[in-house]
């Protein structure tokens, strides 16, 4: 067993793990404040789910031998016969543990799931949503995880997708079964009418920072050990994603004559999910045309919903969908090493449009059978009245007590001429 490299991959699996909390901060700053714990939890709660269904029959799904290039086996059930000396290969030939494979691996699955709350924030159950993902990723996931990266048909094509970090598996996947959700579950009450900004951007900006900052685990750890590779898709990482936040902002400016804080957010994310794919065989002018061209497109591909009538709360279409097209396709045509070409555009383009095919039809049958089953809608009520309080009997925020008489006496001042007199008599005389 290479200590190096299982030492890297154990550290790249714990900044994945660290990246669906930093999802939940993301999405949670970009609701309103009566669904924050609601957006947390949807988030969270799929490091609990999916890692149990990961070791008990994902791994196998995936990893394990091959059904007609579509599925794996069940002979790793449990991680049968997987113990503290057991080894695989990686992409440097070196035998790293297989414990640490599937760990790293598990924690894609994790924040795949994680990331189609977005679409559906602010009106979906919480316990439909449980249901959901667990389904979502035993029949959605698992395969397409095998597909690219298990010896499956995606892998097996001539040339082969390239896909080196998940811009099928991963984003694409998320973004299309967001897509699909939506389409049943429906818009939100007073979608297009009522405000719906971000109730704290500070936690947005938080949230993307730990995403970034997990992504070197998420992209660099996807070579499975350490050489060159994991160095190069290291620093494509960062070059796209600043790329992608300047491109962002760009088109944010001369479309909207604004430099935002989300849409600097935005940008980064949209470029870290480009690079997702193509970064291990892109030099840095790749890398940069990359990140700036999905930073642009996705903040096109935002106002999308409003033209077409489709409500994905947090842009996981405009973003995840959009840009892992982008960064899967452009990969074929800027691919270096003598590895791009028109082949291999076509192979990815087969990839891309596969998943999307596929995983949109598949989640449309699981959300539709479970709205029609246990529902998957939150009822009106809840939804009005914040979903926090109705599905978790919390609240993010607690008001009530906040800065004493003090305030209370100026937020009477503000209220009618000679309130704040009124206020400070009626404390007297108690």
């Amino acid at each position: 067993m290479n200590g190096t490299d299982t030492g890297f991959v154990l550290i790249s699996a714990a900044l994945v793990m660290l990246m669906t909390p930093g999802l939940a901060l993301f999405y949670g700053g970009m609701v309103r404040s009566k669904s924050v714990l609601n957006m947390l939890m949807m988030s969270f709660i799929s490091l609990g789910i999916v890692s149990i269904l990961w070791v008990l029959y994902g791994h196998s799904l995936a990893f394990s031998g091959d059904s007609g290039g579509f599925i794996g086996n069940l002979d790793m059930i449990g991680l049968k016969g997987v113990n503290a000396d057991s080894v695989m290969e990686n992409f440097a030939g070196e035998n790293i543990s297989v414990f640490a494979f599937s760990l790293f691996q598990m924690l894609f699955a994790v924040i795949t799931a994680a990331l189609i709350s977005g679409a559906l924030a602010d009106r979906v159950k919480f316990g439909s949503w449980m249901v959901f993902i667990a389904l979502w990723v035993t029949v959605v996931y698992f395969p397409v995880a095998h597909w690219v990266w298990g010896g499956g048909w995606l892998a097996n094509l001539d040339p082969a997708v390239i896909d080196f970090a998940g811009g099928t598996a991963v984003h694409i996947n998320a973004g299309v079964a967001g897509l699909a959700a939506v389409l049943v579950v429906g818009k939100r009450i007073g979608f297009k009418k009522d405000p719906m900004r971000p109730h704290n951007m500070p936690l947005v900006l938080l949230g993307t920072a730990l995403l970034w900052f997990g992504w070197f685990g998420f992209n660099a750890g996807s070579e499975l050990g350490v050489d060159g590779t994991t160095a190069q898709m290291a620093i494509n990482t960062q070059v796209a994603t600043a790329a992608a936040v300047i491109g962002w902002l760009i088109y944010e400016r001369i479309r909207h004559g604004a430099f935002t804080t989300l849409g600097a957010c935005s940008g980064a994310v949209a470029g870290l999910v480009a690079i997702t794919p193509s970064g291990g065989s892109v030099n840095v002018f790749g890398a940069l045309l990359i990140g700036v061209v999905a930073g642009a497109v996705c903040s096109w591909a935002v106002s999308l919903k409003y033209k077409l009538g489709y409500d994905d709360s947090l842009d996981v279409v405009g973003v995840h969908l959009v840009g892992g097209v982008l960064g899967t396709l452009m990969v074929g045509f800027l691919a270096i090493g003598g590895v791009g070409g028109f082949d291999q555009f076509v192979s990815q383009a087969i990839g891309a449009f596969a998943v999307m095919g596929y995983t949109f039809v598949v989640t449309l049958i699981l959300a539709f059978a479970l709205q029609k089953t246990i529902g998957f809608r939150a009822s009106e009520e809840d939804e009005v009245g914040g979903i926090d309080q109705a599905a978790h009997a919390e609240t993010a925020y607690d008001f009530s007590g906040a800065g004493g008489g003090a305030a209370r006496t100026a937020a009477a001042a503000t209220a009618a001429p000679g309130a704040a007199a009124q206020a400070e008599s009626k404390k007297v005389d108690a």
